[in-house]
């Protein structure tokens, strides 16, 4: 305490610390359940879910009620795979706010997940129950309906949702890849049409690009196939599905050499693509 006055003559002083409740505390306190929930919802947002679990755990030590720990802790359970923990703790949250559909549906995500559809229904069913126009709970009802295979009611629940908002891209995109499975190729070009031009501007999807270019297959329009294809290659150049898809184009169109070029590329990217060796054999049969 007194550097200066060290000789072995000198008088010390005897300084006791006392312990304080933090209730007793001055100045500002310490909020630790807050800090420690801000560090898991950092780490959850870049994906180190195993850190983030920890972190949300030990916030619920200050207080296992909270509804919003509940529903993060059980958010990233489910994307560790451990989703009968997570359903878990999608229950206890459910015991405290049982009127509240966002949880209802994040269990019966997480029971999709764990291959359960028809019990996840249940859930969706009651999260309905309580708000039948929330679009987050439509859009994953009609996806366990695709699981469930009840396409035309998974097209009602996409339909649903475009009526509240029909700005939508994800949803026609949805509602075009039902249509596509019904057969209704020339409605699910529609969809598609619609979903892209509602995203393009924002975030093109490749994806989206591919599964325009399959309905125009399916409606012999191959040149414009072949335009979809184009596009959703310069978004993912080394998907071996599209690069094929867009041989399978050129085939149609009778341009073996660069269909051949195509099905080359995508066994260099993929060699165990058997698709892609077959329709080669097939081209420098037709040459």
């Amino acid at each position: 305490m007194y550097p200066e006055d060290t000789a072995d003559s000198s008088l010390f002083q005897v300084i006791r610390f006392k312990k304080l409740p933090i209730d007793e505390w001055e100045g500002k306190k310490i909020d630790e359940k807050s800090m420690i929930t801000k560090r898991a919802d950092i780490l959850f947002d870049v994906g180190k879910f195993n850190k983030s679990v920890v972190c949300y755990s030990a916030a619920l030590k200050f207080d296992p009620n909270d509804i919003y720990l509940l529903n993060k802790k059980g958010d990233n359970l489910s994307r560790l795979g451990r989703f009968q923990e997570a359903v878990e703790c999608y229950d206890k949250a459910i015991e405290l706010d049982p009127q509240n559909e966002y949880l209802y549906n994040n269990k019966a995500i997480a029971l999709l997940n764990a291959n359960q559809p028809k019990i996840a229904l249940k859930c969706s069913d009651k999260a309905m129950e309580i708000n039948s126009k929330n679009e987050v709970v439509l859009y994953w009802r009609g996806f366990i309906m695709e699981m469930l295979g009840e396409l035309d009611s998974a097209l009602d629940c996409y339909e649903k949702i475009l009526e509240i908002n029909p700005e939508d891209p994800d949803v026609w995109n949805a509602k075009g890849n039902i249509l596509s499975e019904l057969e209704k190729t020339e409605e699910a070009l529609d969809c598609y049409d619609k979903a892209l031009e509602l995203c393009l501007d924002v975030s093109p999807d490749a994806a989206m690009w591919n599964r325009k270019g399959n309905a125009l297959m399916e409606l012999g329009r191959y040149d414009e196939a072949l335009k979809c294809y184009k596009e959703a290659l310069k978004h993912d150049n080394r998907n071996d599905a599209f690069i094929c898809n867009k041989g399978v184009a050129l085939l149609e169109l009778n341009n073996y050499e660069k269909a051949i070029e195509c099905f080359r590329r995508a066994l260099v990217i993929n060699p165990s693509n058997e698709d892609a060796r077959i329709l080669k054999d097939e081209c420098l049969e037709n040459m």
